[in-house]
This record gives C-alpha cells, sequence and structure tokens, in this order.
C-alpha cells in the first residue's frame, strides 16, 4: 500500500518522465510527425494552432473516419524543416491538447498498399458448381 501511495503521490513525475524520454530515443529523417490521444472534437485548425509556435507549418491534418467525419484520435504534422519538427515534438509530447494527452512521434512512411482484388465475373453472381457433385448454391 505505501508503494501505491508513493507512486501516485509525487514520484509519478519521475515515471513520466522516463517514459517520455523513451518515447523521444529515436531521431527524426523527415519533417512530419505523427500526433496520437487528440480528442475527438480536436480539428484541423486547433491542431495548427497548437503546432505553429515550434516553427513554419506546411501541414496539420487530423484523420477523420470517411463514414461519420468524426475524429480517429491522430493526425500529421509537417514542418518546412526537421529542426522545427523536433522542437515541436520536445515541446508538445505528452502535454494537454483540448483536455487531453497528445503524444508526438516521428511519422512513419505510408507502405504500399496491396491492389484491389479483381472484379468478379458477371455472368456466375457469386454461384460455383463443383464439377463431381453438381451445383452447390442450394
Amino acid at each position: 500500500m505505501a508503494l501505491f501511495r508513493r507512486i501516485f503521490s509525487g514520484s509519478s513525475t519521475i515515471v513520466q518522465s522516463q517514459f517520455s524520454s523513451i518515447r523521444l530515443n529515436s531521431t527524426l529523417t523527415s519533417p512530419k510527425l505523427f500526433v496520437s490521444g487528440l480528442s475527438r472534437y480536436t480539428g484541423d485548425e486547433n491542431l495548427r494552432k497548437a503546432f505553429e509556435e515550434f516553427g513554419c507549418l506546411t501541414e496539420a491534418k487530423v484523420i477523420t473516419d470517411r463514414a461519420t467525419g468524426r475524429s480517429k484520435g491522430f493526425g500529421f504534422v509537417s514542418y518546412e524543416t526537421i529542426e522545427e519538427a523536433e522542437k515541436a515534438r520536445e515541446g508538445m509530447n505528452a502535454k494537454f491538447l483540448d483536455g487531453w494527452v497528445i503524444f508526438v512521434d516521428p511519422a512513419k512512411p505510408s507502405m504500399p498498399r496491396a491492389p484491389p482484388p479483381p472484379p468478379q465475373d458477371p455472368v456466375n453472381f457469386g454461384i460455383t458448381t463443383n464439377k463431381t457433385v453438381g451445383w452447390t448454391g442450394r
């Protein structure tokens, strides 16, 4: 019980700083940052306002669901230089934005998508036959 009180009474800032330093160990190779932990109500403009103090932004985009239009809880911020992105990463990681703690990490390059499946034969309409038994479309 004493350990529980010690962790949550005052030394939690030490634990938090250890975790945030682990996240900051990787180096930036591009000026694009991945921002996670965003509030569902954070929009592109709020994201831009929060990050523009660290340098010249080229993009601030919150990713939204196509069907509902609501935020997915993450976004991307791009700067003109890697140095500006590094300052923003150090300044905004584990900070509050719209009431939520956000995390700022280097953006990973997007992976190429698999090609779409070939179109189905419109004559079959999904009915298949088994040549040894017969029609299987009950």
